[in-house]
């Protein structure tokens, strides 16, 4: 396999989470419609997506910097909060304190995103991503933006919808004409985001991958792509090298996954219970809906139960059976991870910013 850091810049608001199973669902609806994208077919290469993936997508993650000058805000891993403090000699009210802080910097910034070095790498909080986001803007778009009031990298806000009757011509106060909203969310202005992919070589090119991303971001991502969520444009496509895995004894998921039975010793994580639903044609179908898949959300910790399971660059399974009314759906039970050394107790402390 290979492995590919894909630079995105938004350009709308998103309906849908930029997680790791839905930009590999979108991407084989690309593979539907081309069949070039992928040599031999989507059929074939999803008959033995559980023994050979052909693609594994990570979520995006935020990415400052330019050259050698390159940070990656990672979400926090879902580590105790405890082992950040370290060995903290503090009272009980400074050591409350610490933790309150700590909950805040909800980033963790390391400039070399194949390898989680504890001893350079800074927790942030979401206004100081803002304010390193803030560098990238020009004097003009800064001057607009000098109003704000948020001071998070990412806001969520409602977006109201009405459904109209065609035989009244006006909402209802109920049912299926009421008024409702949505939530939305948007991107600070000008900010990168950074996909990792692990492909088949066998399967996709570099320049295949990027151009069913590029369709992607084009005709829009998620929910509501047709009214003008979800676009994105391709700012990057580098092949990178995989991480050093000699001393690593666990693993930083950046991405949705569902790791197998028995191949975890120890496992940090907050579950999520995936409520899909087919996309394209079939989201207009009978039954849209997918089977509910339980996963274990993005910055999962896993401590592998044996050494074996660093020889492969992605950790988890292949979920199947997810739909009626599509037999041969799979669900990207995978991630990519990067690969640290998880000590019991973390000795120096992470340096915060907020």
């Amino acid at each position: 396999m290979k492995q590919y850091e894909i630079v995105i810049k938004p350009v709308s608001g998103f309906g849908t989470p930029l997680k790791g199973d839905t930009l590999f669902g979108h991407f084989c609806w690309q593979a539907v419609y081309d069949d070039g994208l992928l040599d031999g077919g989507l059929t074939k290469w999803l008959e033995v997506y559980a023994q050979r993936p052909f693609a594994v997508f990570s979520s995006a993650f935020p990415r400052l910097g330019e050259g050698k000058d390159i940070w990656y805000a990672l979400k926090r891993p879902e580590l105790p909060l405890s082992w950040f403090l370290g060995n903290m000699q503090k009272d009980k009210a400074d050591f409350i304190d610490s933790r309150k802080k700590l909950k805040k910097a909800r980033w963790l910034a390391v400039k070399n995103a194949l390898r989680l070095n504890w001893e350079h790498a800074e927790l942030w909080t979401d206004s100081y991503l803002q304010k390193k986001c803030r560098c990238l803007l020009n004097p003009e778009m800064l001057r607009q933006m000098q109003s704000a009031e948020s001071t998070e990298f990412e806001i969520e806000f409602s977006q109201p919808h009405n459904s109209i009757s065609r035989l009244t011509q006006t909402t209802g106060s109920g049912g299926m004409f009421a008024p409702y909203v949505k939530i939305n969310r948007h991107y600070y202005p000008e900010s990168r985001l950074a996909i990792f992919v692990l492909v088949d070589e066998d399967a996709v090119n570099s320049t295949r991958l990027c151009k069913g991303l590029e369709r992607m971001g084009m005709w829009g991502y998620g929910r509501d792509a047709s009214t003008g969520l979800g676009r994105f444009t391709l700012v990057e496509c580098n092949e990178i090298p995989f991480p050093d895995v000699s001393d690593a004894n666990a693993a930083y998921m950046m991405g949705p996954s569902v790791p197998a039975p028995g191949s975890f010793q120890n496992a940090w994580f907050s579950p999520f219970v995936r409520f899909g639903r087919h996309g394209d044609r079939l989201a207009v179908s009978s039954n849209p809906f997918k089977n509910p898949v339980i996963m274990a959300d993005d910055a999962a910790v896993y401590q592998p139960s044996s050494p074996q399971a660093f020889a492969l660059p992605y950790w988890g399974v292949s979920v199947t059976g997810v739909s009626k009314a599509q037999p041969g759906a799979v669900t990207q039970g995978y991630a990519p991870y990067l690969p640290f050394r998880l000590e019991t107790i973390h000795e120096t402390n992470i340096p915060l910013f907020d």
